[in-house]
């Protein structure tokens, strides 16, 4: 038996349709009923419903211990991809909570029940910082604690402790760090937000540069990895580091929509947070603009992909092309 967490998420839902389709017998925690239904839109989304059915799903929190007791029941191998993606300071506890004792909570359930592998998804947020001499980013690349990183990035980083806790108590892990996840569907969370926002008729671009990866190379990876004899190992997953201007055109050439035509500038998007900020203040509204992502926006960071290519002679899918493709489901 297969377990994954996260399943009514992006990369979560991609995984359940990829195990149940090579045939694996699969189980699925939910928090609330109704986000099943994000999932089994998916599962319609590439004509594949009746394969819906095949998923075990039990009621379960990864915040609450009692909830997960039976969820581990015959249970072998764990993909945990749950995860809280948030940059609003209101919510740095429960970021924390979800993403560092959440995962301490797996890690110590697969100690206790004998799981064989534990595959993490965790996030490029969580790598390192470059050093002066340095480039690229990798899976070496140390953590300077020194310098300033988002909640959510300390939060990932945090959930990679308590997995390298458990590989050091007898567990066999595989750490993933994908950049931005480009899929179908769940337009109202993660890079999905970028699709709803360009169509919308978004005006304005930024030259910030970053790793981005279709989800279906990263379920691809995640389930080979598992069935390989490749442990307690960490692999960064991007296809590509691509300025933000590039991928928002392509969005807006897939879904024949006006491209954005202003350049944001990093100093009109310091600005931006603030007013962000007093507007979320005055208004007790979440923030849409918060330092953290307006700083990502216009930050030039390249990550390597050589590890895993190397490991699995894995050959991406590009960016643009998936972009086009999953425009027209």
């Amino acid at each position: 038996m297969v377990l994954v967490t996260g399943g009514t998420g992006l990369v979560g839902a991609h995984l359940l349709l990829h195990l149940i389709e090579n045939g694996e017998n699969v189980r699925a925690i939910y928090r609330k009923t109704e986000s099943i239904d994000k999932t089994k839109s998916l599962f319609d989304l590439y004509k594949k419903s009746s394969l819906f059915e095949a998923i075990q799903w039990m009621q379960a929190d990864i915040t609450d211990t009692p909830s997960l007791e039976n969820v581990f029941r015959d249970v072998d191998f764990v993909y945990h991809c749950a995860a809280l993606i948030s940059f609003d300071p209101k919510e740095e506890d429960l970021v924390r909570k979800t993403n560092i004792e959440g995962t301490a909570n797996m890690v110590n359930f697969c100690l206790a029940k004998g799981i064989q592998k534990l595959c993490y998804l965790s996030s490029i947020a969580a790598l390192g910082d470059l050093a002066p001499h340095e480039k690229i980013i990798t899976e070496e690349t140390e953590w300077n604690p020194e310098k300033p990183h988002s909640d959510y990035a300390i939060s990932k980083y945090g959930a990679e402790m308590e997995i390298w806790r458990g590989q050091q108590e007898g567990l066999d892990v595989v750490v993933l760090n994908p950049g931005i996840i480009i899929g179908p569907g769940f337009r109202e969370q993660g890079s999905g937000k970028l699709f709803s926002k360009v169509a919308s008729g978004m005006s304005y671009y930024t030259l910030g540069k970053t790793g981005f990866v279709a989800v279906t190379d990263v379920v691809q990876i995640a389930f080979q990895l598992m069935k390989s004899e490749m442990q307690n190992e960490r692999f960064t997953l991007i296809a590509q580091n691509i300025v933000f201007r590039e991928v928002i055109n392509s969005i807006a050439d897939s879904l024949k929509v006006k491209k954005p035509s202003v350049h944001a500038k990093p100093f009109l998007i310091e600005i931006g947070w603030r007013i962000d900020w007093l507007l979320a203040v005055v208004f007790n509204r979440n923030r849409e603009l918060t330092r953290a992502t307006a700083k990502a926006s216009y930050s030039v960071q390249e990550y390597s992909n050589e590890k895993i290519k190397t490991a699995i002679k894995k050959d991406f899918i590009d960016v643009h092309q998936y972009i086009n493709e999953i425009s027209r489901l």
